[in-house]
């Protein structure tokens, strides 16, 4: 027989189910959701974690209010009916002046639900939240400069709904946290939001999960592509393949020296300073490091040149390459403009261009040397302009009649060079030295590789195709021949469109990228 509290968890569920059904046809008091954390844990948490993700932690762009006579209207997640607009004024006679910001609020769908808010300016970011039908004020005391009021006066303030509402916005929260633990809670949290929003399928592997390698069979530019899922690393590669569609987080390179030692190139090794720079290191110290250092659960899969691209490389070149680059910085310039080509196939909903500037507006008061970093100095490379803060490229941009979604989508040049020298991400780093090395010949000078995500490098037509080629150790003991040899792991990798694309002219400077499928148009 049933538990008691079995029983009344069946009472509890079937009473949310009627609820439920019944207030799509009368308005009640409160919505279920509002009184789900009420309920018994074990019955709340499935139904809250069915609604919510962490992907309602980011805000949805709603539009910008502005003058009175074009007042921006919307449905919210709670109120149906909002109306916004600014005000200009100067009650405080400053030179610029301020605003206040009216919000007006109706059409609740329940008398228990609130609606939360982010407001934004190129200088300015807040938030508030409202719970009564009725109209509301946000004040602007005093613009920070005639930019702000400029802008402000053209543009509007940037409104962002909280799409998932007070609740949703925690048990997202409550989602996103265990994503970057070192825990199996973490590890389990990364593999079920892959599963949920990529569809990954994390089928588990026959033991050893180690391949017993012999290097003897690893050849100068074979490519290294690796997993991470947890920890760190493991929630920040986990966000990297969801927007971009890639089915590994990081990549490193494999090298033979004159004497037949083998090593291993890689932009982002962590060195003693705990700084992320370009390294060149002996296979065993690398490997042993990924055995039996690397908390974050790492999945390796070895990636083999096909022969023909093989005896293309030429590897005095890719050494010289590696050692020019060897100690430098990590890419972070240039990460996200391989993931942004469109103005608007590749941001996973509800993010947007909206998004990210009121994200970067954010960094940018919070760690301004940090935000300059990550992408004020790439954005003024698109300008022509120079140490451009983040709020003056948006004004920049706002006179020249541009936008900055159209800004974000222009290509990155493999040849800029930023002041802490040549910028190259993992995977840009070993796509440059395929560059160097004449893979991408005849139309070398037409590829910026530095427009590429890890999915764009393991698509292109340069590794193995022959299964009886691959090494005997490869996938020793899989009951699934991958065509690739995945050396370490305990879930199989999955690589979608492995191998499958040959080079052409400005590849990868135009691709949308959108979940689940991430489909590419042709020749992007």
């Amino acid at each position: 027989m049933a538990s008691s509290s079995s029983f009344l968890s069946l009472l509890f569920a079937a009473a949310i189910t009627l609820t439920l059904l019944f207030s799509y046809s009368v308005k009640l008091p409160f919505h279920p959701r509002d009184i789900l954390p009420l309920l018994p844990r074990q019955v709340s948490w499935p139904i809250l974690n069915s609604l919510h993700s962490a992907v309602d932690l980011l805000p949805t762009f709603v539009g910008s209010a502005s003058s009175p006579s074009d007042s921006l209207e919307w449905k919210g997640a709670c109120f149906y009916e909002n109306t916004a607009w600014m005000e200009f004024h100067n009650k405080t006679g400053s030179e610029f002046g301020g605003g206040t910001l009216h919000i007006k609020v109706s059409k609740a769908h329940s008398w228990t639900c609130m609606d939360i808010y982010v407001f934004a300016t190129p200088y300015t970011v807040t938030w508030d939240y409202y719970l009564l039908s009725r109209e509301h004020t946000l004040e602007f005391k005093e613009w920070t400069g005639k930019a702000e009021y400029e802008y402000v006066k053209n543009r509007g303030v940037s409104i962002f709904l909280m799409q998932a509402g007070m609740l949703g916005t925690l048990q997202a929260l409550w989602d996103v946290f265990p994503l970057f633990t070192n825990t199996g809670w973490g590890e389990m949290s990364n593999i079920g939001f892959l599963k949920k929003h990529m569809g990954a399928s994390f089928d588990q592997r026959p033991q050893p999960w180690v391949t017993n390698i012999s290097i003897d069979d690893i050849h100068s530019g074979d490519f290294l592509a690796i997993s991470k899922i947890r920890g760190r690393w493991g929630g920040f590669e986990t966000l990297e393949k969801w927007v971009s569609g890639a089915y590994a987080g990081h990549s490193a390179v494999c090298l033979k020296d004159s004497e037949g030692n083998l090593w291993v190139g890689e932009s982002g090794h962590e060195n003693e300073q705990g700084e992320d720079i370009i390294a060149v290191l002996p296979w065993d110290e690398w490997w042993d490091f990924e055995l039996n250092k690397d908390d974050s659960n790492p999945h390796i899969a070895l990636l083999p040149l096909h022969p023909d691209i093989r005896a293309k490389f030429n590897e005095t070149a890719a050494w010289e390459y590696a050692r020019s680059m060897e100690g430098q910085p990590y890419g972070y310039h240039n990460m996200i403009f391989s993931w942004i080509d469109t103005i608007k196939g590749n941001y996973p909903p509800p993010l947007d261009a909206h998004v990210v500037a009121s994200v970067m507006t954010v960094w940018n008061q919070i760690q301004p040397t940090y935000a300059a970093n990550m992408w004020n100095e790439a954005l003024n490379k698109r300008l022509e302009t120079q140490n451009l803060s983040f709020p003056d490229i948006l004004v920049e941009v706002e006179k020249r009649g541009s936008s900055f979604d159209q800004l974000l989508t222009i290509p990155e040049q493999d040849d800029w060079l930023y002041t802490d020298g040549k910028s190259t991400s993992c995977v840009a780093f070993i796509l440059e030295m395929y560059k160097e090395a004449g893979l991408f010949d005849p139309i070398a000078s037409s590829i910026q590789v530095t427009e590429f995500t890890i999915k764009d490098a393991y698509m292109l037509k340069f590794f193995e195709n022959n299964s009886s080629r691959l090494p005997k150790w490869c996938n020793d003991g899989d009951t699934v021949k991958l065509p690739f040899c995945q050396i370490k792991g305990k879930y199989r990798m999955e690589l979608p469109e492995y191998n499958s694309m040959e080079p052409y002219p400005h590849m990868n400077e135009r691709c949308p990228s959108l979940p689940p499928k991430y489909s590419r148009s042709q020749n992007c």
